[in-house]
This record gives structure tokens, C-alpha cells and sequence, in this order.
């Protein structure tokens, strides 16, 4: 197997295991609102915004620790969703998918 080959399945594995734990912090009324495929949908757009919008680059405060407009990239998923017709999602259930995706990413680095 190749390197590229082999970096390409870690990041499948990861992204299932962000999917997995997006779907289990969303609330039982969310459950299942969205499916497997959206939510790699919304994972995609997530490293999208994350890499276009200048984030990346910010300064972290003294902690460490980078402030990411929630809502800016709700707005995103929400607007990019509708644009590729993937779907119609309201600001306020995606933001538990934003949420969910931030929390893991907060618990890997702790």
C-alpha cells in the first residue's frame, strides 16, 4: 500500500469516527434528522470553512486556543448545503453538528 493510499484510509477512519461521534452528541430529537452521507457532507464543508475563511491562521489567545464564530460557520454549512442541493437544514440543528464536530476535536487534543 502506498503512502497516499494509506493516508487516505486514516482519513476515512477519522472521519468516521468524528461521524460516529457527531451522532451520538446530537440530542434524541436530532438522532435522526441527518444522514450518515449528510453528515460527511457537513464534515467536508466544516475543513472547507475551517481552510478558506482565515481561521487556521489566527493567532491563538494565551491558552492556546482559537475563537471560531459558531454561527459564521453554521451559516456556511447551512448556505453551501443549499447551494449544492445536498439540502434545506435549519441554523439551529446544524449547529449541534458544528458543536459535535468542535467537542471531538477538543477532546483529541486534551
Amino acid at each position: 500500500m502506498s503512502d497516499l493510499e494509506e493516508e487516505l484510509m486514516q482519513d476515512a477512519e477519522e472521519d468516521a469516527r468524528i461521524v460516529e461521534y457527531i451522532k451520538n452528541y446530537l440530542p434524541s430529537e436530532l438522532k435522526e434528522t441527518f444522514s450518515d452521507n449528510e453528515l460527511y457532507y457537513f464534515l467536508d464543508v466544516i475543513v472547507d470553512y475551517y481552510a478558506n475563511s482565515g481561521v487556521l491562521d489566527a493567532e491563538p489567545d494565551k491558552d492556546g486556543f482559537v475563537d471560531i464564530d459558531l454561527d459564521k460557520v453554521v451559516d456556511y454549512v447551512v448556505e453551501q448545503a443549499k447551494k449544492d442541493k445536498v439540502g434545506d437544514f435549519k441554523a439551529e440543528d446544524v449547529l449541534f453538528v458544528v458543536q459535535g464536530e468542535m467537542e471531538y476535536e477538543d477532546e483529541q487534543m486534551s
